[in-house]
């Protein structure tokens, strides 16, 4: 897939039905998966192709687990998330740290630090995408992957309206729009699981 689609964001397209503060939201831990043991493994095995061997790699809105095969050797792996319980029982992570990208979007690391980037099933809570995704491209290395993966479960309360309004097909055009406008390229689109007998999950993919 090239080039932008045709897509504007709408008055309040970002606006939530809680606007409350996200740290009293994410406070209590929440030690459980966000999608079933199918999607995990097609995702596993996706990262498995994408994902090169000793990589430094970047995992945005992350939790207890990041679904990395377990095989797959990385030279770090840096998470972020909003509850530090989580971080800790993350056995992936080399190093973590805590920010609410609604109120800072800017990233605490280095341009061109990192060979790939990861969001899984968390874009929809974004309040300033394309500025989160525009620092994404920016401590990305060249040519390194960004992969927005995505299903059909969230917090529907905290999910922004644009997201809550569009079907799962369009929420693929939606990322795309955001990877594009931050400069990403390149941009693939890859169902990973129907849905038809399971949870769905697709994974939409930009080069920096």
């Amino acid at each position: 897939m090239t080039g932008e689609p045709e897509f504007e964001f709408p008055p309040g397209a970002f606006a939530r039905a809680d606007e409350g503060d996200d740290a009293v939201f994410y406070e209590p831990p929440r030690l459980v998966t966000h999608i079933d043991d199918q999607a995990i493994a097609t995702l596993r095995d996706y990262y498995a192709k994408v994902l090169k061997p000793e990589s430094t790699v970047l995992d945005l809105m992350s939790s207890w687990v990041s679904h990395l095969p377990d095989d797959l050797p990385l030279a770090e792996v840096i998470g972020h998330g909003m509850n530090e319980a989580e971080l800790r029982a993350n056995p992936r992570l080399t190093r973590w740290f805590i920010q609410d990208f609604n109120h800072e979007p800017v990233l605490p690391l280095e341009n061109d630090s990192c060979d790939a980037a990861l969001c899984c099933v968390s874009v929809q809570y974004l309040q300033q995408p394309v500025e989160v995704f525009s620092e994404v491209r920016r401590i990305s290395r060249p040519g390194s992957p960004f992969i927005v993966t995505y299903s059909n479960r969230c917090f529907p309360t905290k999910a922004v309206a644009i997201w809550r309004s569009l079907d799962l097909r369009r929420h693929s055009t939606l990322i795309h729009v955001y990877l594009t406008r931050a400069g990403f390229s390149d941009i693939d689109v890859q169902v990973l699981a129907n849905g038809m007998s399971g949870d769905p999950l697709v994974a939409v993919t930009g080069l920096a």
